[in-house]
């Protein structure tokens, strides 16, 4: 699998390919080209090569099996890294805040504390606890009064999202570290199934025809579906009427039709239960037992539709008493050791957390992977595949491949870095970033510009 250069692309690339449980490809197969890295303490710019070729690698191997070559694979490591902050450059307009005014970290009486409070009803929920309105400095005060294990644990009880700085040694053993250190990097199993392989592509795009049903949030499940309607997939995204947001959605939104439907209204469940019925792939990010709650668990799901590839995610793993908290990319950092880590290598006196938010981006591609590995199942063995993800357990593999803080860096972004083409998105014109990874005669590319939550009706498209 491995050339000459960037050992430790090769060895994240191994290590990701073992957890697909896919036949070894090749030597050669997947190249990495580029110069610089992420500057970073943990080996974000290789893990970013690694997860997008194990990504591609997977869609070269479905094509081969509808008949297409084995294509080479190349990735180039300074796209890749760039992937992983923003692929869009609005033109003529601006992307809105990413991060709400009050999320962020703040001292506490004993070391420090990550807010995230980007939805309104986590704001919400961390301001009630601390008794105090929406102004950041007001914020700081209330927090440096509370012990950083007793405000986590509040905020979290409040229906709120937080995470106090741990150590990688506190992590370690701590009981959720424990159990996500005995979780699998991607989780599998199977079962038999009568359904048709389901395998539409062509040569040039091999997930063409393929129905995905999206029922992901920030961040790493959009981009998993992303890169799935890079090469042809027909991603529908499903959003509560009253989700929202606008700081990502032109990111990830490219390809896809999004629609809103609730599921706790009759009639949108009916029309949910046929999109089920005629979806190829599920693609999931809710807590653990939430569409369990709404009524379509596993079971549910594997009897509605037995042929379904199912992908899931979640943040602090799928074992563990911290099962089915919330969690963002950002709190990881916090709770496994990588915020203190940067701190305490940099010198610095606050939280150093990655540039990027690696955990996210990196398992969106391992689910797409994961994805297209349910696909190759299916079709040779006519079983249906389950998997499961979360961001602890790919910060748990990042944290083996220490970074170079002194390597050479990435050179700026330039203009030769978009595509030449404009993309025509719901909020107007823009650039995205070359295609990070190239399979030799299958384009990554979308056919529809970025568009808005709520903008496509809830239906397939016809054949």
């Amino acid at each position: 699998m491995a050339d000459d250069s960037h050992p430790q692309s090769h060895h994240l690339l191994a290590a990701i390919w073992a957890a697909l449980e896919l036949p070894a490809p090749a030597s050669g197969a997947v190249t990495f080209t580029g110069h610089g890295n992420l500057s970073s303490y943990y080996a974000v710019t290789d893990l970013a090569a690694a997860s997008i070729g194990a990504a591609a690698l997977a869609v070269r191997e479905l094509a081969t099996l509808q008949g297409g070559a084995q294509a080479p694979v190349c990735v180039d490591r300074r796209l890749a890294s760039l992937w992983f902050g923003w692929s869009l450059a609005p033109v003529g307009w601006e992307r809105p805040a990413l991060w709400d005014a009050v999320a962020g970290d703040y001292a506490c009486q004993d070391g420090w504390i990550r807010l995230h409070t980007n939805a309104p009803h986590h704001r919400d929920a961390a301001l009630d606890v601390l008794g105090c309105g929406p102004d950041r400095q007001a914020v700081e005060r209330a927090v440096a009064r509370w012990p950083g294990a007793a405000l986590e644990a509040a905020v979290v009880a409040n229906g709120g999202c937080a995470a106090q700085m741990r150590s990688a040694d506190d992590w370690r053993v701590h009981p959720q570290g424990l159990a996500v250190a005995a979780e699998p990097l991607i989780a599998f199993d199977s079962q038999p199934c009568n359904a048709q392989a389901g395998l539409t592509g062509t040569a040039a795009r091999p997930l063409a025809g393929l129905k995905v049903l999206d029922l992901t949030r920030v961040l790493a499940g959009p981009i998993a579906t992303r890169f799935l309607a890079g090469y042809g997939a027909d991603v529908l995204r499903i959003d509560a009427p009253d989700w929202n947001e606008p700081g990502v959605i032109p990111e990830v939104t490219p390809g896809k039709r999004c629609a809103r439907l609730d599921l706790h209204h009759a009639p949108d469940r009916a029309e949910f239960e046929l999109l089920l019925a005629g979806a190829d792939v599920l693609v999931h990010g809710y807590r653990p037992e939430a569409l369990a709650r709404l009524g379509y668990g596993e079971a549910h799901r594997r009897q509605v539709n037995p042929g379904l590839v199912d992908v899931s995610l979640d943040a602090y793993g799928w074992s563990g008493p911290w099962a089915g908290r919330r969690g963002f990319d950002s709190l990881l950092q916090m709770s496994c050791g990588i915020a203190e880590h940067g701190m305490q290598a940099s010198g610095a006196g606050k939280p150093v957390p990655l540039p990027v938010q690696a955990l996210d981006h990196a398992t969106g591609y391992l689910m797409a992977a994961a994805v297209v590995r349910g696909l190759i199942v299916k079709a040779t063995q006519q079983r249906s595949t389950r998997a499961r993800l979360s961001l602890a357990r790919t910060a748990a593999l990042l944290m083996t491949a220490p970074g170079d803080i002194s390597a050479q860096p990435l050179a700026p972004v330039a203009a030769d870095d978009y595509a030449p083409e404009l993309e025509h998105t719901d909020w107007g014109p823009a650039r995205r970033l070359r295609p990070p990874a190239v399979i030799d005669g299958m384009a990554m590319a979308w056919q529809r510009g970025a568009s808005d939550l709520g903008s496509a009706p809830a239906r397939w498209r016809a054949p």
